[in-house]
Parts: C-alpha cells; sequence; structure tokens
C-alpha cells in the first residue's frame, strides 16, 4: 500500500491562546506617557549557545542574570565620559525564541538616544545615528556575564542534567568559562527607530507575545503542523516548517517562564521606583515646556484591541478615560 500523502487543513482561527489586547494596549500607552522628544536605539543582547544550554536548565536564575547584566553593560558605558557621560534609561524584554521555536535567550532594549549628565546639570545627546560602540557593549557583556555565572555556580545555585551534567564538576565548568571568555558574543544594535510612531509600534508587537503568532501558523492536522519562518541565515528568506505535533508543542513549550517570572524591566531613569522624578529632569534638561511635552505623549494614540478576548466580538472605542495620577512610591528602586 502506498504511504497517503500528509494534508494540512488550513486553520479557520487561531489555535494558539493570543495575549489579551486589552492588557497590551494599557501597558503600550503607559509607556507612550514616557517617551522624550530623542532618537531611541534598539540593542539587542544574545547569550552564545552554550550558555543557553546552562540557561534552560536554570532559568530564573540565568535569565536574571542576562537581565542585569545587559542593562549593567548600557549604564556603565554610558556613563563613561569617553562614549557617553550619561544616565541613561531602557525598557528590556526578555525573549527566548528564534524564528524555528528552538531556545534562543536573549534580551531586546529600547533606549533612548541620550540622558542628564552625572551631575544632573544638562542633557547629554548621543551622536546621530550612533549610541555606544558594540564591540564595547559585547566584551562588557561577556565579563559580566560570566563573573556573575561563576558567583552562581560557587554558590550552588545552577543545577546541570542530561548532556550536562559533567558541568557540575569545578574543573569542568572552569575549562567551559574559559572557552566562553575566548569567543566573540553577539551585541547588536540596530539603526535607530524614527520616532514615536516606531518606538510605539515595537513595544505593542514584541513586549507582550509568545513564541508563535497565530498568523505565522498555516496548517494543522491530528499529527503535524506547518507555520511560516524567516531563515535569518539566508538574508531572512521566508520558509514554510512542517513539525509533528509532538516536537511543535515541545518547542512551544520551551519557552515557558518560570512562574512570576517579570519578562519586561526597566532600568536608569525609567526605573519604576523614581521613574516619574527622572523624567522630569530630563524634560526641565531637553527645556521642553509642557505642552510639547503633552504632544510628544500624545503623539499616538495606543492601540486599540479589535476583537474581545473572551467572546471575540468587535471592540467599538466609545471614548477614553483621563489617566490617574502616578503612584510614586520612594521607599524602593524595583525595576520590573
Amino acid at each position: 500500500m502506498r504511504p497517503r500523502p500528509l494534508r494540512l487543513q488550513l486553520l479557520p482561527q487561531p489555535a494558539l491562546p493570543e495575549v489579551p489586547g486589552a492588557a497590551r494596549a494599557e501597558w503600550v500607552a503607559a509607556r507612550q506617557a514616557e517617551l522624550l522628544p530623542a532618537p531611541y536605539f534598539h540593542v539587542v543582547f544574545t547569550l552564545p549557545a552554550t550558555v543557553a544550554e546552562i540557561a534552560f536548565h536554570n532559568k530564573a536564575r540565568v535569565y536574571a542574570i542576562l537581565f542585569r547584566t545587559a542593562a549593567e553593560t548600557l549604564r556603565t558605558i554610558a556613563a563613561d565620559p569617553r562614549h557617553l557621560g550619561a544616565e541613561i534609561g531602557l525598557v528590556a524584554v526578555l525573549h527566548t525564541w528564534g524564528q524555528n521555536l528552538h531556545h534562543h535567550p536573549h534580551v531586546h532594549c529600547v533606549v533612548p538616544g541620550g540622558g542628564p549628565s552625572l551631575d544632573g546639570t544638562r542633557w547629554i545627546a548621543c551622536r546621530p545615528g550612533f549610541f555606544l560602540p558594540v564591540r564595547v557593549l559585547s566584551r562588557l557583556f561577556r565579563r559580566l556575564f560570566l563573573d556573575e555565572l561563576h558567583a552562581a555556580f560557587a554558590a550552588g545555585k545552577l543545577g546541570f542534567f542530561g548532556s550536562l551534567t559533567e558541568l557540575a564538576y569545578p574543573a569542568a565548568f572552569a575549562r567551559q568559562l574559559c572557552e566562553l571568555r575566548r569567543v566573540e558574543w553577539v551585541v547588536y544594535a540596530k539603526p535607530p527607530f524614527g520616532g514615536p510612531v516606531q518606538v510605539l509600534a515595537y513595544l505593542g508587537r514584541y513586549t507582550h507575545c509568545v513564541a508563535i503568532a497565530n498568523s505565522r501558523l498555516l496548517g494543522v492536522t491530528d499529527t503535524a503542523v506547518a507555520f511560516r519562518w524567516k531563515d535569518y541565515r539566508h538574508h531572512g528568506k521566508p520558509k514554510v516548517m512542517t513539525l509533528a505535533a509532538d516536537e511543535f508543542i515541545r518547542r512551544f513549550l520551551l519557552h515557558t517562564l518560570p512562574d512570576g517570572f517579570h519578562r519586561i524591566r526597566h532600568y536608569g531613569f525609567l526605573a519604576n521606583g523614581h521613574r516619574a522624578d527622572r523624567l522630569a529632569l530630563c524634560r526641565r534638561l531637553l527645556d521642553l515646556p509642557e505642552a510639547v511635552a503633552e504632544e510628544v505623549r500624545d503623539a499616538v494614540p495606543p492601540r486599540q484591541p479589535e476583537h474581545c478576548p473572551f467572546c471575540g466580538g468587535a471592540i467599538v472605542l466609545l471614548g477614553i478615560l483621563p489617566r490617574p495620577a502616578p503612584l510614586r512610591p520612594s521607599f524602593w528602586d524595583d525595576t520590573s
């Protein structure tokens, strides 16, 4: 008997739960209120494959190290007078997937191109079209990350399983760190955003998302799933991948985060504990009248969800309630 060819049924409706649009719109609206009249840059910090394997078995610990060291790298180099000499702020978003759904942890950082001088007396802007040197960022990121990873190992806070069991021995772990110090780590600075429209479009598209959007799903059977993906090793060429159902589910579940883990964090003058005061200082240093500040914040209306996440019915915007005054706690510096 000849084997029957695989037939994929086109999906009549979304097959994966989407993040509710209302939550995303509310978060983006809050970020809109924080926009400054400055160019915004997009910097990506990526873990090497060997470290990504360790991260998979120690998600909360290693992802937290990734956040801290990426933010510390940006803030340290920006504060150096040889580069910028300013305090910066940033929003950092953790992604753990690539286009093919393999485990690929990296942090996207959206950063205004400038900040208050270290004495807080003037605004220092970066050079047009250039933020910070990526080679300098890469090497400091590598050193900071490996130092923290070694400290976590020495404190007995890392676990090693399966093919990584050997790394539980100090000599083997030390050899692995030596190898990682010899390779270049990837820090990629994308071209600056064109303005508030592009910043908010990026934030709305990439902050509240899961490993694969429903729009990329092409078909499904009881045994297989087909989806679109871009092959960045071949200049982003669009392709179609078909996976066995159990393999698709396995890859999707690779990106489940530890309970309570925050995948969006704020640092520098955008840290939650003092954000309002530091943004007010930035606007004063930029000599931005309040009327202009309101115009910048209102440049792009928040994207409204098109359908109710519960019943699927169309949502009609009747009006926008005024935003209440934000709470301004002064007793901590939370960056989550």
